[in-house]
């Protein structure tokens, strides 16, 4: 039982994920691009959990342990770009 819950769970978050992708493609900025892209990161991360916990094994956690930190580099590198650029048009 607890397994067919996990994996109603991940296609709800698969579900969203998809409309997420549709407003991804409709950002009017880099910014609200770079959101997008940190949502796929954590619910990628969570599906990815999710199935692991449904009998996927260890594997999947791994993977999305990877994809958790590569979101998360992703964000700081974007910030950090955005505010050098901010501090370039000032000065």
């Amino acid at each position: 039982m607890t397994s067919v819950f996990a994996l109603a769970i991940a296609l709800f978050l698969l579900v969203n994920l998809m409309v997420a992708l549709l407003a991804a493609a409709r950002g009017p900025t880099p910014a609200d691009r770079m959101l997008m892209a940190l949502l796929f990161g954590t619910t990628g991360t969570a599906v990815l959990v999710l199935l692991a916990a449904a009998g996927g094994g260890t594997p999947l956690v791994d993977v999305a342990l990877v994809l958790a930190l590569l979101a998360a580099i992703g964000g700081i590198a974007f910030a950090k770009r955005a505010w050098q650029g901010e501090e370039g048009g000032d000065a």
